[in-house]
């Protein structure tokens, strides 16, 4: 694929079309509304939210901290909801419940390769369940309107057996055959977890498989050369960026100008970052409570903090941030002075 070919790419998720190839990934304990608003105002395409598993959604009631996981903002538009369970009947009530919230995509998770999920049969489990996983299909595609887009998330097999590979493509022909819109691989194997690289050349294997049938690709995207590398090496229709997008809303409009032949933007100055911050914490603070968001931002901050030229004194400052006024004071002490933002590729944890 030619750099013009990739600049001229839109991305269609069923009746949902998108004007850029450039998505954010679906992150568990990350993505909720707030999150997701920030990364559309950057440049992000499209945003899925955190996985949540089938039977909390279909009973989450009417508790604050809970309804949030589901809440989606009206400028958010259009939005994914992930869903993960191991058993088939528990996912359609789920489904329509997050249609009755404003979603406008139900994804299906056969990709969290976290031990806890595994051990209870869920995510990335079910690649192993070829039949279990296109029941839930077939139930989650009945159970919402057609014209709301139903999509997956797989990982390239649960390991590099050749049973995990005939699983793989089993799933996959299967899901685009019983309607998915969809689906997105992730170029690792479930028991690599997030060692070693992703595997972009079985993502373009996945791509040339599937011919005109959308495949969104996900794995080593911390940049946005390489998010415009990834469409250029294997052909996917999108990517889709999961933990290069913590605390990094940048990366969607970094990614933009590459695709429209613009030169590489620079990283934000101190005083773009002050207004992200302000931004995700206002947000955070109505989705979640003042107390709750202390707890729920500092993870982002301590990503936010990596493009910062003081980096290491502004993580450690904002680890301590309990209320507003704690957040305040750190933007007065390290974002009151403008000046130019680094760029934090040189110290990217991959691991994390």
């Amino acid at each position: 694929m030619t750099r013009a070919s990739v600049a001229a790419q839109t991305l269609s998720i069923g009746t949902v079309r998108l004007d850029a190839p450039v998505v954010q990934a679906a992150l568990a304990g990350y993505s909720d509304r707030a999150m997701r608003v920030i990364a559309r105002r950057h440049g992000a395409a499209y945003s899925l939210g955190e996985v949540l598993l089938d039977q909390f959604v279909a009973t989450v009631g009417t508790n604050r901290r809970n309804l949030a996981r589901l809440a989606v903002a009206a400028d958010e538009h259009p939005v994914g909801g992930q869903l993960m369970g191991a058993n088939p009947d528990d996912f359609p009530p789920a489904a329509r419940r997050l249609v009755a919230e404003g979603y406008d995509v139900i994804d299906i998770n056969f990709g969290c390769p976290v031990k806890k999920v595994l051990g209870r049969c869920r995510g990335g489990f079910l690649l192993s369940q070829p039949q279990t996983a296109l029941e839930i299909v077939d139930k989650v595609r009945a159970a919402v309107p057609p014209h709301v887009p139903v999509t997956l998330k797989m990982r390239r097999g649960l390991d590099d057996s050749a049973q995990s590979a005939d699983n793989f493509w089993t799933i996959l022909d299967g899901a685009f055959a019983r309607g998915v819109a969809a689906i997105t691989v992730h170029g690792r194997t479930v028991q690599q977890k997030y060692v070693g690289p992703s595997n972009w050349d079985f993502l373009a294997a996945v791509k040339r498989h599937a011919g005109d049938r959308t495949v969104i690709g996900s794995g080593d995207l911390f940049s946005a050369e390489a998010c415009v590398a990834m469409l250029d090496r294997t052909g996917v229709d999108g990517v889709s960026v999961a933990r290069g997008a913590i605390g990094n809303p940048w990366i969607f409009a970094q990614t933009r100008a590459l695709l429209a032949g613009s030169p590489a933007l620079p990283w934000p100055t101190i005083h773009e970052q002050r207004e992200a911050l302000r931004d995700h914490w206002r947000l955070a603070v109505e989705l979640h409570g003042e107390q709750l968001a202390g707890r729920s931002m500092r993870k982002f901050a301590i990503k936010y903090a990596r493009v910062h030229p003081e980096f290491l004194a502004v993580r450690d400052a904002f680890i301590s941030v309990k209320v507003n006024a704690d957040w305040q004071a750190v933007l007065d002490r390290f974002y009151a002075v403008d000046g130019p933002g680094r760029d934090p590729a040189a110290d990217v944890d991959e691991t994390m």
